[in-house]
């Protein structure tokens, strides 16, 4: 941590969430009555962004979003939780991304997006985000944005000397250039699995699948098991294995993105891998406890409350 405060940017997307909760999925064809309906900004990027300010960190999003109302609504959150915008490009000639997320009644989510302006951020934008990016301690990213976008922002905390992380979701194969420039790479067990070429549910042995991921590149892989914890696979290929904390789970959107901008917090305060994933398990956790993924973003004494406490 190169001052008294960790350094975070993210260079990702933008998306406001309209989330509905039925009693079930409904099948093809099926109208069901449901409740809880909530408005709010998301987006992987932005989630992240967000999350790493209340977690106490210098917060930075480089993205893009339309010039209509959604985008507003991102710029006005910005504002209010204190993330860097001076890299937020807005677009008229797309509308801002937008996602449509169905709970059921045990927390799971099904989710559809059209990530509108997130498809114009481009590597240039990121380029003309340099400086920032090389006056951070970690970059991260993911893939609601073009993977040559993700690249360039790992290239480039690369280039700096900086810890890039690459939050790989949603999920898709990726050349070996991107990934020989992650430190850390965050995926659950489906994404790890599709990031190979594979299935979501194939039935290769997690760990495995870790250290062929290892092979093209990746420095890093920390696989996310959800109530599970989470699975850490060292440089050298050593593993450990971090337990999930118990919370009563209500919405389980967004925990992804709270782990990993926990992580990229405890990482850029200089905390070990392993201690950092366990700072990382108390905020998802925390972000299964409420609906909606702003609401459920942890603040940092939420976070050592609970890491006290498991």
């Amino acid at each position: 941590m190169r001052g008294s405060q960790a350094k975070i940017t993210v260079v990702g997307s933008f998306a406001v969430g309209l989330t509905l909760r039925a009693p079930r999925f409904p099948v093809a064809g099926e109208t069901l009555i449901g409740s809880d309906f909530d408005m709010g900004p998301g987006g992987k990027g932005s989630n992240q962004a967000v999350g790493s300010a209340r977690l106490g960190a210098e917060s930075h999003l480089v993205a893009v979003v339309g010039t209509d109302m959604f985008g507003d609504v991102g710029v006005n959150l910005y504002r209010q939780e204190g993330v860097g915008i001076e890299h937020l490009r807005r677009a008229p000639e797309r509308n801002t991304g937008v996602g449509f997320i169905l709970l059921n009644e045990a927390g799971e989510n099904e989710i559809v997006l059209d990530m509108g302006a997130n498809h114009l951020l481009s590597p240039e934008d990121v380029d003309r985000a340099e400086a920032l990016i090389a006056s951070s301690d970690v970059v991260m990213s993911v893939l609601e944005i073009s993977p040559e976008t993700a690249a360039r922002a790992m290239a480039l905390a690369t280039k700096h000397g900086l810890i890039s992380i690459l939050n790989p979701a949603p999920a898709q194969p990726l050349g070996d250039v991107i990934l020989a420039n992650v430190d850390v790479l965050t995926p659950n067990e489906s994404e790890l699995r599709i990031l190979s070429g594979l299935a979501p549910d194939d039935p290769t042995d997690t760990l495995d699948l870790a250290h062929r991921l290892q092979k093209r590149g990746v420095r890093q892989v920390v696989v996310t098991l959800g109530r599970n914890g989470a699975l850490i696979v060292n440089e050298d290929g050593s593993t450990a294995h971090v337990p999930g904390q118990k919370v009563d789970v209500v919405d389980t959107t967004g925990a992804g993105d709270a782990f990993t901008c926990a992580l990229g917090v405890a990482l850029a305060e200089g905390k070990p891998l392993k201690e950092a994933a366990r700072f990382a398990t108390c905020a998802g956790a925390l972000a299964c406890t409420k609906l909606g993924v702003i609401p459920a973003l942890a603040r940092r004494e939420e976070v050592e409350q609970l890491m006290q406490t498991a």
